[in-house]
């Protein structure tokens, strides 16, 4: 685990050579770690790629330690695709696996956050804090309402998850208003555990710290998962209004240091 704050910086990706070192940490985490895959995917070079990267801004955190030159130098990484920026992409991401017309209908500013992920030396530490500040940041500059994306369990073997995925179901569900819904192609139902008999602490400890860590936040999950063999995940859409958190959520969101978390 790396302490050192000093050696980090934050700021959007501002060109290729930004986009593929966060492409590598992206290979190195979807691709090494958890044996995804995709059309894309440059397995020679080691890049996690696909269309939708040139349309969004990619947070990154930086170790300035770190060997820049061989794209080693990215540690931790957000994709954020603000709604204003549709008429370039044509679509969000989360719409290849969730239908997102209750959003998209609601006139409000969307955020859509995806492939979020950190390097295995620096979780643990204060990392995620960094991210998530800068987030918080990106957010209140740009007045974003709503923000969304898939989170993933790792692995497709449903019957070993049906207790989060029903916890999430019977405790976590998205108002209708705002209630995304899984495509059928790969959908899977989530209440598959009857809620008088869930078991919550199996249920939180087979939910990774990203859901837990937006659950808190007041978010909800849409109607359904994703089965990704692609990946080799199950995916939940997240969905969060941040005009609704309370008090102590915003407080918690807007942070400006780890120690204080």
């Amino acid at each position: 685990m790396i302490a050192d704050d000093m050696r980090f910086t934050l700021r959007l990706a501002r060109d290729d050579r930004d986009l593929r070192a966060a492409q590598r940490l992206r290979y190195r985490v979807f691709v090494t770690e958890l044996g995804g895959t995709g059309d894309l995917v440059d397995h020679d070079a080691q890049l996690e790629c696909d269309a939708f990267d040139p349309w969004f801004d990619h947070l990154l955190l930086i170790d300035e330690q770190r060997d820049a030159a061989a794209y080693d130098d990215v540690v931790g990484v957000y994709r954020l695709l603000p709604s204003d920026r549709l008429r370039q992409s044509g679509r969000f991401y989360s719409e290849t696996e969730y239908d997102l017309s209750a959003l998209k209908a609601s006139g409000r500013r969307l955020l859509e956050l995806g492939r979020s992920c950190v390097h295995p030396d620096y979780r643990g530490g204060t990392a995620m804090f960094h991210l998530w500040n800068a987030l918080a940041d990106y957010v209140l500059e740009r007045d974003i309402e709503i923000l969304f994306g898939t989170a993933s369990f790792h692995g497709t073997d449903v019957v070993a998850l049906r207790q989060p995925l029903a916890y999430l179901h019977h405790h976590h569900l998205a108002p209708e208003a705002l209630r995304v819904t899984v495509r059928p192609e790969h959908a899977q139902p989530m209440d598959m555990v009857p809620a008088d008999q869930l078991d919550r602490k199996a249920a939180m400890a087979g939910t990774p710290a990203l859901i837990k860590a937006y659950l808190r936040l007041g978010g909800f999950v849409g109607q359904g998962a994703w089965i990704d063999h692609d990946f080799n995940t199950t995916d939940v859409c997240l969905v969060m209004d941040t005009t609704k958190m309370s008090a102590k959520h915003r407080d918690f969101y807007t942070r400006k240091t780890a120690r204080d978390a």
